[in-house]
């Protein structure tokens, strides 16, 4: 067999048979087969796609590229909490630390950021010292000290996933659904959770940028888990404009700290609530909704939500005094409030835009091997449907540069779309699928 033969057959739109799946993966992963291949391969099925039988095969293949944790002996019942990617979605920095202060373990392998969409890692490693590197070992040894882990993919655990992870993103092959399907459930089907809530962005800022999309991979994913013999849930949440109000890695990071203390977004916090509800419920610690979120409300109103969120941060090297103060987090050097000149209701405020302008300014990554700068981002002040009235702010940009801070003005201020009518504000949450 030979990986041009595969590379060819998915060209021409034929379905891979398991057994072609599986070396494709296993020569990836042992480095038999080169990166320009493997993303000529991805390339092939971004353009003609996978079948439900060649994804789930994908998955498997993926998963058992490394080892597969059986968390069933450290913690009985162990959860995870999964986003497909968005612009601003710093949730599972709050809903871990709070599901696991509920009883809930948490065991996570987050990924880095992928194109305009940012990674949990890059805001965790804005605290220094947090090590996003675990061994299996040390993985299964704070989840049953603590409760709670939140790490990357490390070599023991899919580690064709995250091979492949890096080789997309500078690829141009993030959007496709059974690749972004494979990716995801890999990961939680390698590191051992048992619940599974997934959290399915569409919109503007979403890689699944419609409602049917983003429905299609969430159901996908359901039944991978459901073969898999997980309990797994989809919520289809909206990503047509960020979600809180930053959107850069050390912003994100204070907005996470400000929500776990009982404060921040509004809009943040209610999505942080309703994930906590469904995994509560899905991982038995609620009789219904209504129960979990009080059980939610609960945990951060008492603080067990942010000393867990501590705890984490401690067991993983962090350094506590910077989450203790975060005036001590990296800050940019230039600083720019935008106010509105016009008055009117907000129509857009257009997530890929304001994500895309992250990355310019150093939040993400251009390139496989480009360096995060953890200061730098954006904070976006109203909402969709907000009547805002002329020199309100707007937004705030944090930059390391003149040159990119007059670029992200400017690109900024092309993402809002005004209406001298009243416009409804966008909801939060589309669908639930179990």
């Amino acid at each position: 067999m030979r990986a041009v033969d595969v590379i060819i057959k998915k060209r021409d739109g034929e379905e891979l048979t398991p057994e072609e799946i599986r070396f494709f993966i296993e020569g990836f992963t042992h480095g038999e087969i080169p990166d320009y291949q493997a993303a000529a391969w991805a390339m092939a099925i971004v353009f003609r796609g996978m079948s439900e039988r060649e994804t789930t095969d994908l998955t498997l293949a993926i998963a058992h590229s490394g080892e597969i944790l059986d968390l069933s002996k450290v913690v009985g019942l162990a959860a995870d909490k999964h986003s497909t990617g968005g612009v601003g979605d710093k949730t599972s920095l709050v809903v871990a630390p709070a599901a696991a202060s509920c009883g809930l373990a948490v065991g996570k392998m987050s990924g880095r950021g992928l194109g305009f969409s940012g990674g949990t890692l890059d805001k965790l490693e804005s605290i220094p010292g947090y090590r996003v590197n675990l061994s299996k070992e040390e993985f299964l040894d704070q989840l049953g000290r603590i409760g709670v882990v939140l790490t990357g993919q490390s070599a023991d655990l899919a580690p064709a996933d995250g091979k492949l992870y890096a080789l997309r993103d500078v690829t141009g092959t993030v959007p496709s659904i059974p690749l972004i399907a494979s990716s995801v459930m890999s990961k939680k089907i390698a590191s051992g959770a048992q619940v599974i809530l997934l959290d399915v962005k569409t919109g503007l800022g979403a890689f699944m940028d419609t409602l049917e999309s983003a429905q299609q991979l969430a159901r996908l994913m359901v039944s991978i888990g459901k073969r898999s013999g997980r309990r797994v849930a989809a919520i289809i949440s909206d990503m047509n404009q960020p979600l809180g109000e930053a959107v850069g890695n050390a912003l994100e990071l204070r907005e996470a700290i400000d929500t776990l203390h009982g404060n921040g977004p509004a809009d943040f916090r209610e999505h942080c609530l309703i994930a906590l509800s469904h995994l509560l419920v899905m991982g038995g610690k609620a009789v219904g909704l209504d129960e979990g979120r009080r059980m939610a409300e609960q945990a951060i109103l008492s603080g067990s939500a942010w000393e867990t969120f501590r705890k984490l941060v401690i067991a993983q090297g962090g350094d506590v005094a910077v989450i203790d103060h975060p005036e001590f987090l990296p800050k940019a050097p230039l600083v720019e409030l935008t106010r509105a000149s016009r008055s009117g209701y907000l129509a857009m405020i257009d997530a890929r835009q304001v994500g895309e302008t992250s990355v310019d300014l150093g939040a993400g990554r251009a390139r496989k091997d480009d360096r995060i700068d953890h200061a730098v981002g954006i904070l976006i002040h109203r909402k969709v449907g907000d009547w805002v009235e002329v020199g309100e702010p707007l937004f705030t940009i944090h930059a390391n540069s003149q040159e990119k801070l007059g670029q992200a003005r400017q690109r900024l201020l092309a993402a809002y779309k005004w209406n001298d009518h009243s416009c409804p504000p966008l909801p939060l949450i589309y669908d639930v699928i179990q």
